[in-house]
C-alpha cells in the first residue's frame, strides 16, 4: 500500500538508448514502482541537448528540456546518463550539493573521480548509486559494496566488455581474423564507429578500477590499472589455444599481491588463456561475467547481459528504487568503505602461468638452449610443444610455464629475443584459472 508521502521527483539527464528506456519504464510502470517504493516516482523532466533529435522511444514533449540545471535543482533524485566527464561531473556535483541523490551509469567518471564524488556525497549525507556503471544488468556493484563487505575478497576476474567478448568468441567459433570479427561487431551494433575504447581495453580498464576499489576497500585510480587490448590476437593463436584446451578472453583481473613482504593489489586488463572447463570460458557473444573468489563465501559467479538499453535501464531502476526508499526512510546515505588503503603494485608483481610461442631455427641443441634461458632466470617449464613453423624451415615452439613472477618472465623473453637460435617471439600470453 502506498504511503501519503509526496511524489518523489526524478530528473533524468540524457535520452539516448539507455535514457529513453529508463523514461519509458518509469512512465509505463509508474503504479508498480509506486507500490514497491511506497510513494509515486514522478518523472519531472528529461534534459537533452537537442529537443528535436530523434529518440529511441516516445517521450512526451512536455517532459523534454534543454535546461539541465533547473531540472537538477527541482529534483529529489537525479539520474545521469549523458556519459563522459564534463558536464556530467559538474551536474552530479550540483545535484549532490542541492540535496539530491544521484544514480549514474557513467563508468569513466566513477573510475576517474569516484573518490571525490563519494566524499562529497558523504559530507552532504547524500548517496551516489552506480550499479549500471559495470556489467550492465549484472548486479555486481551491490554485492561487492554491501553483501561481501564483511568478507575478505582475494581475487576478482571478469569479462566486462561485451564488444571484445563478441569479437573473440566469433574468432573462436568461425576461425575469423580479428578485422573480420570487428567488422561484424560494428555491423551488428556491438562496436562503435570508433571502437578504440573497447578493443584497446580502455572500457575494461575503467571498470576494473571500479571493481577493485569496491572489492578491496581501497582507492584505485584508473591509470594504475595495467591495460592491453585485443588488436594483436590472431586466429592462429585462438585456434592453438582451443586445441590445447583453452579459450582466449579479455579479462579484468583484480587480486591481492605482495612486494617485499607488503600486502598490495595488482589490477590488470589483458587477453588471457583460460581453461575451457572454467565458467568464464563458456561466456559467449556480447555477454559479461564476473568471477569472485572470497575467503569465506568461496567462488561466486555473476553472469548476464553487459550492455543494451533495456538491460542497463534495469540496473538504473534498481538503484532508483533503492534511492527512493532511502528518501522515505530518511537519514544520511551509506558511505563507501575505502579505508583499507592497499598499495597498488606494478603488474610485474603478478604471479601466474605464461604461454610463450616462438619460432626457432632447425639446429641441433636448440631445445637445450631455450631450456637454459628459462632455467637461468628462474622460470620453470611445464610443457613444450613443437610444430612446423609456417614462415620458414625451422620449428614453432609453444612453451607453457609453471607459476612464475612476471618480472622474471620479462627477463626470459628479453633473453629469448637475443638468442641466436630464436627467429622471433610470436606471443606471450598469461594463463589464468588453473
Amino acid at each position: 500500500m502506498q504511503s501519503a508521502y509526496r511524489p518523489i521527483r526524478v530528473g533524468l539527464l540524457g535520452a539516448g538508448s539507455v535514457g529513453s528506456q529508463v523514461a519509458r519504464l518509469l512512465l509505463e510502470n509508474s503504479d508498480e514502482l509506486a507500490n514497491r517504493v511506497g510513494a509515486t516516482l514522478e518523472l519531472s523532466g528529461v534534459a537533452v541537448r537537442n529537443l528535436k533529435a530523434k529518440r529511441d522511444s516516445d517521450i512526451p514533449a512536455d517532459l523534454l528540456t534543454e535546461d539541465a540545471e533547473s531540472l537538477i535543482l527541482g529534483s529529489d533524485i537525479v539520474i545521469e546518463l549523458i556519459g563522459g566527464i564534463e558536464p556530467a561531473k559538474a551536474w552530479i556535483t550540483l545535484a549532490l550539493n542541492s540535496g539530491a541523490d544521484v544514480v549514474t551509469a557513467n563508468k569513466a567518471l566513477i573510475a576517474a573521480h569516484g573518490p571525490e564524488l563519494f566524499a562529497l556525497a558523504d559530507q552532504l549525507g547524500a548517496q551516489l548509486y552506480f550499479e549500471a556503471a559495470v556489467a550492465g544488468a549484472i548486479p555486481i556493484i551491490r554485492p561487492l559494496r554491501e553483501s561481501l563487505a564483511g568478507d575478505k575478497i582475494n581475487r576478482v576476474m571478469g569479462i566486462v566488455n561485451g564488444t571484445t567478448n563478441f569479437i573473440l568468441d566469433r574468432m573462436e567459433s568461425t576461425g575469423a581474423e580479428f578485422a573480420d570479427a570487428l567488422a561484424l561487431a560494428t555491423e551488428l551494433g556491438y562496436a562503435e564507429a570508433d571502437p578504440t575504447a573497447d578493443i584497446e581495453g580502455f572500457d575494461a580498464q575503467s571498470k576494473a578500477a571500479i571493481i577493485a576499489s569496491l572489492a578491496f576497500h581501497s582507492e584505485v585510480r584508473v591509470e594504475s590499472v595495467h591495460r592491453e587490448g585485443i588488436t594483436t590476437v590472431t586466429a592462429q593463436q585462438i585456434n592453438a589455444a582451443k586445441a590445447a584446451g583453452y579459450a582466449v578472453k579479455l579479462l579484468a583481473i583484480c587480486e591481492r599481491a605482495f612486494e617485499a613482504g607488503k600486502d598490495g593489489l595488482v589490477i590488470r586488463v589483458h587477453p588471457t588463456l583460460i581453461p575451457l572447463a572454467h565458467p568464464l570460458a563458456s561466456v559467449r557473444g556480447a555477454y559479461n561475467a564476473v568471477f569472485v573468489e572470497a575467503e569465506s563465501a568461496g567462488q561466486l559467479m555473476f553472469y548476464g547481459a553487459g550492455a543494451g538499453g533495456p538491460e542497463t535501464a534495469s540496473a538504473i531502476l534498481g538503484d532508483l528504487v533503492s534511492a527512493a526508499k532511502r528518501h522515505l526512510a530518511g537519514g544520511p546515505g551509506l558511505a563507501d568503505s575505502t579505508h583499507a588503503d592497499l598499495e597498488i603494485l606494478d603488474v610485474k608483481n603478478t604471479v601466474t602461468r605464461f604461454q610463450i610461442t616462438l619460432e626457432v631455427s632447425d639446429e641441433t641443441g636448440v631445445l637445450a638452449s631455450i631450456a637454459s634461458v628459462f632455467s637461468t632466470h628462474g622460470v620453470s617449464v611445464e610443457t613444450v610443444q613443437q610444430s612446423a613453423a609456417a614462415s620458414h624451415s625451422g620449428a614453432l615452439l609453444t612453451v607453457m610455464t609453471h607459476v612464475a613472477l612476471e618480472s622474471d618472465l620479462d627477463r626470459v623473453v628479453e633473453a629469448l629475443r637475443n638468442n641466436d637460435a630464436v627467429v622471433q617471439v610470436n606471443s606471450v600470453i598469461r594463463v589464468e584459472g588453473l
